[in-house]
Formats: C-alpha cells, structure tokens, sequence
C-alpha cells in the first residue's frame, strides 16, 4: 500500500471516495465482529472499522490481535457516522473509514507508560521514552508552534533585509562569562576547541566584513547550572546591524515581537513597549526583569528611617544601607502562618528578618514599629508607602542588592499567593535600559564587564572608565517578558581608543587581550561601523508565548536539571582509544574516563571499621556477604542521588520535632561485667545475639 491521505487532513468533503491511510492504533474497542480503532498520525486521528463481514480472515483476524501503538496501514472508502456516532470535538468526527484491507507494519511491545494518561508519569521515565512522550499531542502541537515562531522570525527578518549567515561551531575559548564546553583537538593534541556560548564575536566580524545586517537561528551552549527556564544546549535567534544607534534597535525590536505575537497567537500588543532604566527596574521592582503583570511596587522610606528609633533601619542607613517597603492592599488579614512563612522566605533571600505593619480596617495599626516611631514619623511613613485602612505592609533594611533580592522576590511570591500571576494570556513587554556596564567581583578581586568587553559605555561616562567604573552605564538593553528575560543586547565599541580603555578598566593586559581577543581587536584596525546587536532564546520566547510550565516542553530531546540525557544516556564514558587518540590517555590513569557508575560498583566497603563502629563482631564466613551487600547499598544511593526530583512533590510530612535529645552531658560508665551481668551469653566481652532469621 501507499498513503494516499494523513489521518488528520482528511474532510468531510472527501466522503465517498477511497484512501489509504498510515499511522499508530491509539486505541481499540471490539463490538463482537465489528472492531473500531482511531488511526493517529502527525495531522491527527481518523475512526477506522473494521467489519468482518468487509474483510478478509487474515486482515480481521489481525485487528482482532492488534496491540495499541502498533503501526498500520488501512485501505478503504471514507463514509458519514450516524448522527448520534458524530464527534464534533475532532476534525474528522463527522466520518470514518470502512477498511477493506489491512497490513500491520510493526507490531509495539506493552507499554512502559499509557500515553493518554502521561501526566502523572516521572519526568525522567517519559525523558527515557521521549519518542513515545513526543507522541502525546500537546508536545506535538508544541513543536509544530515552535517551528512556526521560528519560519515567522526567518521570514520578518528577511523582509528587513537581514541576511542569514552560519558563524562556526568549533571556535576559541574567551573565558569572559559562563564556562564553556570544551572540545579537544586530535591534529593539535593538548588544545581545545570550545562550542559557542553566542556568535558574540563573529557576528562583529561580519559587521566588520560589510555584512550590514546579519541573522542567525543558532545552536548555542553553556556549561551553568539549570532550572526550568535553561538548558545546556539551546537556540538563539541572534542579529546584528550596521550604523544604528539603540534606539533604532528598540523600535526595530518592537515592531518584530509585536508581528510575531500578532501572526502566531492572533494578539495585538499594545504600543509602545514600556521602557524603564535598570536603576529604575531595580528601584520600583526590586529586579532587572521586572513582571508588569501586577503592581505592587516597592517603596523607599530610607530618609524617614534615618535616625528613628529602631535600630534595625538606624544602623542599615548609618552603614550605607537602604529600608524599602512593600504594600499589599486590602491584605491586613493575613494570618500569623501566612506572615511566618513571608518571613521564612525573607531570610532565605539573604535578609536579617521582616518588620511589617497591618492597618486594621479601622486605621489601627498593628505592629512593633509603633515603639519606635513618633505619631507624626509614623504618620508619614504610612503616607511614603500609601499606607491605608486594611493594608499590609512589609519592609527591608539592610544593604541596596539585598534590599532588592528580598522585597523582589516576596515580591513574586505574593503574586503568586494572592494569584496575580495566573492569566496565561495575559503578556507584559517592556525594555530595561542603562545597565551597569561593571560590576565588582568579591573572587577576582576586579571589575568585569557586566555584560560583555564589547559593550560601548554612554558618551558623557566615558571619563570614568578608568577612574570610577561604578559609576559608567552601558548602552546595553533587555527585552523582558512578564519577568522573564528573552534577550539582550547592546551597542558594540567600534573605536580603537574605547576598546583599549575598557579592557584597561577591566585588568587585561596586552598579553591577555592578544591570546583572549587578539583577532577581534586587529580586525578593529582596519575600518570598523557602529554596530549593535540583539540576541533572544527561540526555546525561551515559545514557552512564554504557550504558557508551558518549562523549557523541556517546547525541546524535542531536552536534557535534565544535571545535564543528562535519561534517552541516550549521555554524557558518558568513551572507549579508551578515542581518548589515547586524543592525547587524554593519562586521564584514564586518574579515573576521569570512568562513569560515576562504575566508580561507585569498584568502591570497597571497610566492614571491620563499620563493624567496629556499630560495635558488632563480624564472623569470617559473613565478611564477603556483607561487603557485597553494602556496596550494593552504595550504588543504591548513588542512583537515589541521580534521580531527578524536579518537580516532585514530597511523599510525606514530617513534623519540626524540638528538645527531643538528651543533653550531651558524659556520665560515669559501668564496667564492663555489670554491663554483662544479665547477658544470657557473651562472646569477646560483648553480647552475642544469635542469627534467628535467613
């Protein structure tokens, strides 16, 4: 047989005439001579029956057998249901197919999951399966968004006259951001390609060459650590562009991300796209990806806590501090758990503890805070926060970045609790502008760019590269979406004397800048445009635009939260021979070519010493029993160790259990005989307790 038809496409238009069509039994129900199975292939499904009294033995007799998800092909004439057979939910609910024949392509196995109910399966058995995971139709239909997005960005961008160019994979190392994924080399042995973390600096290149406007979908990778918004591998849709200033990249931006939520989801985002300075991100929000989705902004009160009573605010201004506020409205009837756990959580971001006030609805405040504040103090504080009747308010004191790490993230966990954050639907654009161009690092000891060494600072900071770096901005941007960072990008340095002083400014000496960027900087001597670029996750934006949960649903072989891939397995060992090709023999010599697995099967258990330890005498004949037993409980852990839990929820409850342990005091010991005195055996000067169970 050959297809004729997917399953899916077919139409109530084309009742009447023959088809043959190809695909998997999604399931099967057998009437007693009459057998109905709905056919599922990428485009959807199709009712299929299979009569006996329209087939032959053979073909009946192997629909009778059929397992689910085997793949078949069906000849047959497309005719209407019945009307109360309809299904007005599918496509291809109006009509079915009457087989007339019949050929079971490939037989499935039971299946290590049922599909229709894949929900509650552990994510890393449906990884492992992720061939029959990609089956379910909402990963399909995921996939089939995701290439959308991708045709609709290739398509914008070829229509502004972008010109798509592929940048290497195999490239240098520039140890200036996240670590890199090395590669070593067999024709240069002891040297490493690296996989590009972004075609930062080719991208500059082809802005050098003449290239004007450059697009790439690019492959990308970092060796960080994950979460549900990141993958060691992911897709990058990077541009660049000749003599523009950033405000021709904002608005170009703009119009690209309005027509593709235009032309994909049917939405009309509003113009302009709100713009605010990373100060002010930072200041109203208490983050540089700020969600607009809800307000809740955060208030400063630093000048009403200097020199007030409670000493908590006194001493984080006197220290250069700063005291913030959050206002929840019309939340003064939050319980005594609910502002517990606001406080757990306050601490967890780095924050010495939580001060609040509720305002009862009867104006009446509630809070320590009245001790320390005269009427008229406390009277304006409430008025610097829009304090009201029925609202709860909360505030931090201590350092600027703390202040912001605590007050933005209760920030969203309010949100959250008082479910301001629910509406899938519901997507907040804005740009965050004027980001610090460096920021101090405690374990270099120096600045480091904040974004990249290529980042043009403003104009009227150029004075203090050298001579006050915190105080310089770069023209560099973010497109943030509903608190979510899609990209970023700035205006690249494209004259010699900047790009000297800001490798300068960063510690580089001339031998550093040559090894690390020496290409780069001569293909700057000879005629470089201003230039500036942008660059978004493709992975990023479609789970935004679906609303889905994490990367891995919008991935078609995404990897776990430790890098790993449950389908093939990898990273995994390599055969000894690859790596003496390489020159990497010598790590065999240290166990490095050995998989963890492996590792942990060779570990010997010291029994003598946990036998001395727990205080038991171990027999000869049990000591090789027991060293296999405990290496196996080893590997049992380190499997336990490996599994990912992202996701799961706890399996019990355990309660915070308090002053149940003695005191730690040393006390008078009994001999050894009075110990044993009511031994009815002893072995050793020890009790023996004979074996009374296999």
């Amino acid at each position: 047989m050959k297809r004729t038809d997917y399953c899916g496409a077919l139409r109530e238009t084309d009742v009447g005439r023959a088809a043959v069509v190809m695909g998997w039994a999604q399931n099967k129900r057998d009437m007693g001579g009459v057998i109905f199975i709905d056919l599922r292939d990428r485009e959807g499904t199709l009712q299929v029956v299979f009569d006996a009294q329209n087939l032959s033995r053979e073909d009946f007799a192997a629909a009778e057998g059929l397992r689910v998800e085997s793949v078949v092909a069906v000849r047959g004439e497309l005719r209407p249901r019945s009307e109360e057979t309809r299904n007005p939910r599918l496509a291809t609910g109006a009509f079915e197919l009457c087989a007339r024949g019949m050929e079971v392509l490939s037989e499935a196995r039971p299946l290590p999951f049922p599909l229709e109910d894949a929900a509650g399966v552990r994510e890393e058995v449906r990884l492992r399966y992720r061939f029959l995971d990609l089956r379910r139709p909402g990963l399909l239909e995921n996939l089939r968004f995701r290439a959308r997005v991708a045709r609709l960005v290739s398509d914008y961008l070829e229509s502004e006259g972008f010109l798509a160019v592929e940048t290497p994979m195999l490239t240098k190392s520039t140890p200036e951001g996240a670590r890199d994924y090395l590669v070593p080399s067999r024709v240069h042995q002891g040297e490493f390609y690296a996989l590009p973390q972004s075609p930062q600096i080719f991208k500059q290149l082809l802005m050098v060459a003449g290239i004007d406007r450059y697009y790439q979908i690019a492959r990308c990778f970092r060796d960080e650590d994950l979460r549900a918004d990141r993958q060691p591998e992911f897709t990058q849709v990077d541009m660049e562009l000749s003599f523009v200033d950033q405000e021709d990249i904002l608005r170009h931006l703009e119009r690209m991300f309005r027509h593709l939520f235009r032309e994909a989801l049917g939405i009309e985002l509003p113009a302009p796209f709100p713009r605010l300075t990373w100060r002010e991100a930072m200041d109203r929000y208490g983050s540089d990806k700020p969600d607009l989705r809800f307000g809740l902004p955060i208030a400063d009160v630093t000048e009403l806590a200097r020199g007030c009573g409670f000493s908590v605010f006194r001493k984080a201004v006197e220290a250069g501090g700063v005291v913030r506020a959050l206002n929840v409205k019309g939340r003064c009837d939050f319980s005594r758990g609910t502002i517990e756990e606001l406080t757990k959580k306050a601490l967890a971001y780095g924050a010495g503890g939580m001060a609040w006030i509720a305002l009862r609805e009867d104006g009446e405040p509630y809070s320590v805070l009245t001790k320390y504040f005269s009427k008229a103090d406390f009277a304006a504080l409430l008025d610097a926060v829009d304090g009201r009747p029925g609202d709860f308010i909360l505030f931090c004191a201590d350092r600027f970045s703390t202040v912001c790490r605590t007050l933005g993230g209760l920030r969203l966990d309010l949100a959250d609790l008082l479910g301001l954050r629910r509406d899938s639907g519901d997507y907040k654009f804005c740009f965050v502008t004027d980001f610090p161009q460096f920021e101090y690092s405690e374990e270099e000891g120096r600045y480091v760019a904040t974004h990249h060494p290529f980042t043009m600072p403003y104009p009227e900071d150029l004075p203090y590269l050298l001579t006050d770096p915190a105080r310089v901005r770069a023209q560099a941007y973010d497109v943030v979406l509903n608190g979510v960072e899609l990209g970023s990008g700035s205006i690249r340095i494209h004259s010699r004397d900047v790009q000297k002083r800001m490798f300068e400014a960063l510690g580089f000496s001339d031998g550093q800048i040559g090894e690390r960027f020496g290409f780069l900087v001569n293909a700057f001597q000879y005629g470089t445009p201003p230039h500036g670029g942008f660059a978004f996750g493709l992975d990023r934006l479609v789970m935004q635009m679906l609303g889905a949960p994490s990367l891995r649903d919008v991935i078609a072989f995404p990897k776990t939260k430790d890098a790993r891939c449950p389908l093939t397995g990898a990273p995994g060992p390599v055969d000894p021979a690859q790596l003496d090709a390489l020159g990497l023999a010598g790590l065999l010599r240290e166990g490095v070519g050995v998989p963890a697995k492996a590792r942990r099967s060779q570990t010997r258990v010291d029994v003598d010493a946990a036998a001395n330890l727990a205080r038991l005498r171990v027999a000869p004949e049990e000591r090789e029993a027991l060293e296999r037993q405990m290496a196996e409980l080893v590997a049992f852990a380190g499997q336990l160790a490996e599994a990912d839990t992202e996701g799961v929820p706890p399996a019990g409850h355990v309660v915070p259990l308090e002053n149940v342990f003695r005191p730690d005091r040393a006390g008078t010991p009994l001999p050894r005989a009075d110990l044993l005195a009511g031994a009815p055996e002893t072995w050793d000067g020890c009790f023996f307790v004979p074996q009374v169970v296999e």
